[in-house]
């Protein structure tokens, strides 16, 4: 019998041949969706699952009320973390402090890289479970002088040679030993760019200001990780730790709380706001988990439409089986093993599909997934997902059909009923429904991007270089630029503490007269070069710019409109502003600069002359010249400075466009997701067409007989179907709008939503259903009534 089933279903699929790609390329592509969706979703849960003690381990934060907003971050004090470690030592298995990770060039004779790593104490490693290749994982970070390098790292500056004990040039000023080697760290995890580990005491020992900072309550320039003990909970832990700096504060409206933010909350609960998680990825890891669902729905909904409204082409041979003994469960099982058949077809093409599209897929979604041939839970769940499929694609076909009275069809009486078409046009608004709200979705979040990028800046990032000052290049600032300046390729060049894409440190410290008593304001705090604002082009619009002309700019300030508003001074050029106890002078005011993110309001920013401070080059390249001419040019004039360095740069526009990534990343899958189900339904819907025409074949004949004219005939065929996307986009409209009104409402900078935009969709489905109908009707309307009322 089976035999028999699967001949019968294999001749039904050619014989109904449109039917039957219809089917199989509507699951396909559906099945193929939400697997990739499934793939995306399963790398995003087991973000850091590669260290082992993912569900102990946790990062220090802390809250802190400045400018009558509550912020948090994983910026701590040593002095507070300090203490955290000897006061609840019994709480906690491993402690570790570390630096951020930072980039450092490393050379072994004439090779030399920059490679990002921390600076951190020995328990860092066993922390972060690291699958050492060489060396010990206890004892590897435990002397000084010792560094720890990965894999690849290793690979890179000793090939094939064994790295243990080898030395290492760090920074063209120290020589260490390598006490170990590591496994790269995959890219689900949050130190992926974790290429070495330094020794903590050396840290403190590097710079005086490290060295200083173990005893300055309020200088929150580091990170604390810790294991908590098997027996603790981390919440409370957490509350222990909560206010061991409000001692030290240096205001009681700072409030400085601590709290500890578990490893397995890193990734997808990351935003904080007034000092309370708000989530974060999981938002989307939820949006698109729904998608996957709903489009899977979507090429089920096609392929039970399709089945039902075929019954009727069906109902003799249901009417033979019976009358010939077929019992009513051989019939169930024959039409489920096609929908299986269909089913399985589906899902061999849809795993081709996941084959070829995965490369371009991690593209767009910036991922690194891989298909998982060799997990056997994969295999079960997709046969288990199969069989659900074809459960639920088949089953009411196959129980529908299999009901019919034989005797009714037989004699030619059976009719399916006036309601039988309404389960389809529910299925049918249900799909566009899903569609059209993809639409909308995928049109906001188009405009929310490009309102962003649309945000004047306030400064010039056209030919703007961002450098790291090296070791090297430390004291010669003039000599660089003179010799840059003569190159004929370089329009101007500075040097400041953090790039025009980002504010690098927020300080308190500043009193001015008329301040409230006991507010502790905090301001963006860039140290600068004189030439600093003629490099970036940013726009002064009151006072003037730093001046070789002026001696007392080294104690000037130049605030920018935000930090004048925080300040509440009228006339504030000429004012005083006292920093850290020392009187200095506004001798400007600039236009607010965008160099946080593009979706917030410019931070209060100071800018400030210290040639000391500054950590970072400014090269404005000469307009009009060939770029790869005029960098070739600046790369020799560094190589003369400093031959031991590689010549590494950034250009601040593509530094500045790295900022929408994220957002762009979701915009892409919405949109690939969206015309993919509007792919799934148009295949729905074009399978309904031709079948509606083809049942009233006779009628559309006789009304051709009696005059009716084609466009009379297209009209009659289509306003049923643009009727029903009609529907869809009133339901779909109010949908799209509660939930895209609560997305936009994180970004204080974004648009207003527009009912053009909802009307464009509304009109871009009616228009994409006329299309997908219209070949149907009008073949029909363009047949001869005298084959179509020739059986009369």
């Amino acid at each position: 019998m089976i035999t028999n089933y699967s001949v019968i279903a294999f001749r039904n699929l050619l014989k109904n041949k449109v039917y039957s790609f219809i089917n199989i390329a509507g699951l396909a592509v559906g099945i193929a969706v939400a697997m990739l969706i499934g793939l995306w979703v399963w790398d995003e849960l087991s973000f850091n699952k590669y260290h082992k003690n993912y569900d102990r381990l946790t990062q220090a934060y802390i809250s802190q009320t400045f400018n009558g907003q509550t912020g948090s971050g994983r910026a701590v004090s040593l002095p507070s973390v300090m203490e955290m470690a000897n006061k609840y030592s019994a709480d906690f298995k491993n402690t570790s402090m570390a630096s951020w990770n930072f980039g450092h060039l490393l050379a072994n004779g004439d090779k030399k890289i920059n490679k990002r790593g921390m600076w951190a104490q020995p328990a860092f490693p066993e922390m972060l479970s690291l699958k050492m290749l060489k060396g010990d994982l206890k004892t590897a970070l435990k002397d000084p002088g010792s560094i720890v390098i990965s894999e690849s790292v290793a690979k890179a500056l000793f090939g094939n040679e064994d790295p243990l004990n080898k030395t290492v040039k760090l920074d063209i000023k120290k020589n260490v030993k390598v006490t170990g080697v590591y496994e790269d760290i995959p890219f689900n995890s949050e130190f992926n760019e974790l290429n070495l580990l330094l020794t903590w005491n050396d840290y403190l020992l590097s710079e005086n200001w490290v060295k200083e900072s173990q005893t300055q309550w309020g200088n929150h320039s580091f990170q604390f990780y810790a294991q908590v003990a098997d027996n603790a909970d981390i919440e409370k832990v957490s509350l222990k730790i909560r206010d061991v700096e409000i001692p030290h504060a240096s205001s009681k409206t700072e409030k400085p709380q601590y709290f500890l933010h578990p490893m397995s909350r890193w990734h997808l609960y990351s935003d904080f706001k007034n000092g309370k998680n708000v989530g974060g990825g999981i938002q989307f890891v939820w949006l698109f988990s729904i998608i996957g669902v709903f489009v899977l729905l979507l090429a089920c909904i096609n392929f039970m439409n399709l089945s039902t409204a075929r019954s009727e082409k069906r109902a003799k041979e249901v009417g033979i089986r019976k009358a010939i003994g077929s019992l009513r469960s051989q019939l169930v099982f024959q039409f489920l093993s096609e929908s299986f058949l269909v089913v399985s077809l589906a899902l061999v093409l849809a795993l081709l599909i996941v084959l070829v599209a995965l490369p371009s897929f991690n593209d767009l979604s910036g991922k690194h997934v891989r298909f998982p041939w060799q997990y056997i839970q994969f295999w079960l769940m997709l046969i288990t997902f199969s069989i659900f499929t074809g459960l639920i694609s088949g089953s009411y076909p196959a129980f529908y059909l299999s009901s019919f009275n034989p005797l009714s069809v037989l004699k030619g009486t059976f009719k399916v009923g006036k309601w039988s078409a309404v389960p389809r046009k529910v299925m049918v608004v249900m799909q566009f429904t899903v569609s059209i709200t993809l639409i909308i979705g995928t049109i906001i979040v188009f405009q929310q991007i490009q309102h962003a990028k649309n945000r004047p800046v306030g400064y010039d990032r056209q030919g703007l270089l961002q450098i790291d000052i090296s070791p090297n290049l430390y004291g010669k600032y003039y000599p660089l630029r003179d010799d840059l300046l003569k190159s004929g390729a370089v329009y101007e060049m500075s040097e400041s503490s953090s790039p025009t894409t980002g504010i690098y440190s927020n300080q308190i410290g500043f009193e001015w007269e008329g301040m409230e008593a006991g507010a502790t304001p905090l301001f963006g705090t860039i140290a600068c070069t004189h030439d600093f604002g003629k490099t970036i082009g940013w726009k002064i619009i009151d006072g003037r710019d730093f001046s070789r002309e002026y001696s007392t700019d080294t104690a000037g300030f130049i605030l920018n409109e935000s930090a004048v508003k925080l300040t509440g001074l009228k006339d504030i050029v000429g004012k005083t502003i006292r920093y850290n106890g020392k009187p200095r002078q506004v001798v400007g005011v600039i236009k607010d600069m965008v160099m946080q993110s593009p979706y917030e309001p410019a931070v209060p920013t100071i800018f400030l002359m210290d040639y000391e401070w500054a950590n970072l080059i400014n090269i404005k390249l000469l307009p009009g010249a060939p770029v790869e001419k005029s960098l070739k040019k600046v790369e020799a004039i560094f190589k003369k400075h400093d031959p031991d360095s590689p010549f590494e740069f950034k250009f601040a526009d593509e530094e500045y466009e790295a900022k929408f990534r994220a957002e762009e990343r979701i915009g892409k899958l919405a949109r690939v997701f969206a015309v993919l189900a509007v792919f799934i339904s148009c295949l729905g819907l074009f399978g309904l067409a031709a079948y509606t025409a083809e049942q009233r074949t006779k009628e559309i004949g006789i009304r051709k007989a009696l005059g009716a004219s084609v466009a009379q005939m297209w009209a009659m065929l289509s306003k049923e179907f643009v009727f029903l996307v009609i529907v869809s986009c009133a339901i779909a409209s109010p949908i799209a709008l509660y939930f895209l009104s609560d997305w936009l409402k994180k970004y204080e900078y974004h648009i207003e939503l527009s009912w053009v935009v909802f009307a464009v969709s509304a009109v871009t489905a009616i228009l994409i259903t006329l299309i997908t109908v219209s070949f149907q009707a009008i073949k029909a309307a363009l047949m001869n009534p005298v084959k179509s009322l020739r059986s009369e």
